[in-house]
């Protein structure tokens, strides 16, 4: 391709990136129920195509997970975690400050605008493990619900491949709250989703279907059993006038001087990590 028709796709990827996305009344009662949803044809193939290779070339450069798959721990065998890499790169930063995606996040919960916490790849390598039932929010140090995870695979993803699984309706439910994600988590949570009767969802996910997830939602993730490593790209967006809590656990407390900036409590996160990504 020369560089002029890669100029010319590339402006075309970042006008798809910003225009806007038709959120229906009956999705955002679907998402306030449930407490995530599932959006098919969100980005064009090509798009999801051009910056996937961006990101996985960004994954494998900032990678220093180099332990054999036996010799790591459950969290580490479920994906190699890469974190704020719009801060790298600025195609990368064109990704995740879309304003499409963000302005999916806010429709869905009934907000005035959102702020980046972060984002993060998370590649589940070929006989990567499993992703241990949690809650995100376990790890926030913020004081509201209004919190919300956009999950997007460069890559059509089969069961095989171990997509995001949610437990419908969790997201109000006081149980493991305070459990961070581990074996211990896996077995506790399953035991008592299962007694709970929540049902779970674990639809494989079609390229171009991203799904959005709140911080308390409980979910999880099945094993790579391909050949191929299961390359996902995700946000995290909070309500713009969201603040911080005081830290209820160590997580919290790293979270609130790596990703808020050290901001007071009781204060907005609105340093530079924090940027507000879209606003009615």
């Amino acid at each position: 391709m020369t560089t002029a028709s890669t100029t010319t796709a590339e402006k075309a990827f970042t006008e798809e990136l910003n225009a806007p996305f038709t959120i229906t009344p009956e999705m955002v009662d679907f998402f306030s129920e449930y407490g995530y949803i599932k959006i098919k044809n969100v980005l064009s193939s090509p798009l999801l195509k051009f910056y996937g290779n961006v990101i996985t070339s960004e994954v494998k450069r900032l990678n220093t997970l180099e332990k054999p798959m036996e010799e790591r721990t459950t969290y580490e065998k479920a994906f190699l975690q890469i974190m704020n890499i719009w801060r790298e790169n600025d195609t990368v930063k064109d990704f995740v400050f879309s304003k499409r995606l963000a302005k999916i996040a806010a429709d869905l919960m009934q907000v005035n605008g959102v702020r980046l916490y972060h984002d993060q790849a998370l590649y589940k390598e070929p006989s990567g493990g499993i992703t241990p039932w949690h809650a995100d929010q376990f790890y926030w140090p913020l004081d509201t619900p209004k919190t919300i995870t956009a999950w997007i695979p460069f890559q059509d993803t089969p069961m095989e491949m171990g997509p995001l699984a949610f437990a419908e309706k969790s997201q109000s439910v006081e149980i493991g709250r305070d459990i961070e994600i581990s074996d211990e988590s896996e077995n506790i949570l399953q035991e008592e989703l299962r007694k709970r009767n929540f049902n779970m969802n674990d639809t494989p996910f079609e390229l171009g279907e991203l799904s959005y997830h709140a911080g308390w939602l409980f979910h999880r993730a099945g094993p790579n059993k391909s050949t191929k490593p299961r390359e996902v790209m995700t946000m995290i967006y909070m309500d713009k006038d969201i603040r911080i809590k005081k830290p209820s656990n160590s997580y919290q407390v790293n979270d609130w001087n790596s990703w808020c900036s050290g901001y007071p409590i009781g204060g907005v996160p609105e340093g530079p990590l924090n940027p507000v990504l879209y606003e009615r």
